[in-house]
């Protein structure tokens, strides 16, 4: 498909972009900058955090198929933030909500723009 035949995305979808960037954002400030490993290598902590929600990005030619993957995978980063957010006090906790808020938008996002058959009359 040419650039002159391409479908423009989505609002929504840009907003579930944002959402990704801001998440990879969010995982190097965290534990590249503030709460840097005490016990493991900084780039074996990186490498499980960040990288995970870089590969998607092979797939960002279909923005929406970019997004269902990172969309699956951010499962685990709102698991992760719960129980961050849960056990955690100060600006870590801080930091594990705004990874929970930045998974449940882009879930959202994705969510949002998915396209819905038309109900029937008939059917109630």
């Amino acid at each position: 498909m040419s650039a002159a035949t391409r479908a423009p995305i989505l609002p929504v979808y840009r907003l579930g972009l944002i959402a990704w960037a801001l998440l990879v954002v969010l995982q190097l400030v965290w534990h590249a900058w503030l709460f840097p490993p005490q016990s493991m290598p900084i780039t074996l902590l990186l490498a499980i955090t960040v990288v995970p929600l870089l590969l998607p990005l092979f797939a960002l030619r279909d923005v929406r198929r970019a997004l269902l993957w990172v969309g699956i995978l951010s499962l685990f980063y709102f698991c992760h933030g719960v129980s961050e957010a849960w056990s955690s006090a100060g600006t870590e906790r801080w930091l594990a909500v705004a990874e929970v808020v930045l998974t449940v938008l882009l879930i959202g996002a994705l969510g949002a723009g998915v396209k819905r058959k038309p109900r029937s009359r008939d059917a109630a």
